[in-house]
């Protein structure tokens, strides 16, 4: 046996097996920790919770071919809709956080959330794992032709000489678009009047009907009209003019005291705990998307602007925007019960 012990083949053996083990005792935590799965390993599913065909489904069926192809796996759509948005995020919520599942958050999800407060049944800071901003998209300010305002300065001064006689649409109680009026007003210290709709494209019709004196839309939605004269445009709601609109100044340039801007933002977002390596990976991949000719052109087609970010990016957007229109809110007097 002691002859067997002090064999050199043996040695060398146990000599291996002694390194590896204390190779694997000293290994630094980093080293030592699991590597995350490989993604994506399966389908992944981009949660829209609206309805198919609109603005934000048509982002997402832009992008998810476009990922299929740089992954090698399935990328489906699945609309799941209800409360304003909100069911189909609390599904992605819910989701095991790996990142094949993930939904579409845009703007209408802070204003929500703003609303509703501690009522809000998901937390858009605490519940998700940000991922990236897709698009951008301003809004229009635009009054029936037949009132006799072509600035923002006379619609001021009018809705001063009228107090609450400017009424204005939107697609709801709460929603950006009735924020967006509620934020002219405070901006400018006048008294509007405010008809919400069930949806942007009747406060859009009731305009050009002069049923209601005015509305924010999308440029798209209300360039028909506005080119047929029964609509004027008055101001943008982003910080700076835009190519496809260049006659059309913007609210801030338009004399108004104080910042204003409104903008329409899509981006994706997973489940909380998300591994950061996953996270980072499907934020570059969207920013490859979102940067190819054909998807640049396809959004722009749609009035919107691809606005591709850093997963930090996009999540300072979603707190941000949330505390902005908490501010708007307290000042509005908006309560969650008036919805």
């Amino acid at each position: 046996m002691a002859d067997f012990l002090q064999r050199s083949d043996f040695r060398a053996c146990t000599g291996a097996a002694l390194s590896a083990l204390l190779g694997a005792v000293c290994a630094t935590p980093a080293q030592a920790q699991k590597e995350p799965p490989a993604f994506p390993s399966r389908t992944v599913t981009i949660v829209v919770p609206f309805s198919a065909g609109g603005g934000t489904d048509v982002v997402a069926r832009a992008i998810a071919p476009k990922l299929n192809e740089i992954w090698g796996q399935p990328v489906v759509v699945d609309n799941r809709t209800g409360a304003s948005g909100t069911i189909g995020m609390s599904i992605v919520a819910k989701a095991p956080p790996d990142g094949h599942t993930v939904g579409m958050m845009i703007i209408t999800h802070a204003t929500n959330a703003a609303v509703q407060g501690s009522k809000s049944p998901i937390d858009l800071v605490r519940d998700f794992s940000h991922v990236s901003q897709i698009v951008s998209q301003p809004y229009v300010l635009i009054v029936n032709a037949s009132l006799p305002v072509k600035s923002i300065k006379e619609l001021v001064a009018l809705a001063k000489a009228q107090p609450g006689a400017i009424t204005y649409g939107s697609s709801g109680v709460g929603g950006v678009l009735h924020l967006a009026g509620e934020l002219l007003a405070i901006r400018t210290k006048t008294k509007l009047t405010h008809v919400p709709y069930k949806g942007a494209a009747p406060a859009v019709a009731d305009v050009a009907g002069g049923h209601i004196a005015m509305t924010f839309a999308t440029l798209m939605s209300a360039q028909p009209l506005i080119t047929r004269g029964r609509a004027r445009a008055l101001a943008l709601t982003s910080t700076e003019r835009i190519a496809s609109a260049p006659d059309i100044p913007t609210v801030q340039e338009s004399g108004l005291t104080g910042p204003f801007e409104v903008s329409g933002w899509y981006g994706i977002s997973a489940a909380a705990g998300t591994p950061p390596a996953v996270v980072e990976r499907f934020s570059r991949d969207i920013g490859r998307v979102v940067n190819l000719p054909d998807v640049r052109e396809r959004m722009l087609a749609e009035g919107t602007f691809p606005t591709a970010s850093t997963p930090s990016q996009f999540a300072e957007l979603v707190r941000s925007e949330v505390e902005k229109w908490r501010g708007i809110i307290k000042q509005a007097g908006i309560t969650p019960d008036a919805r």
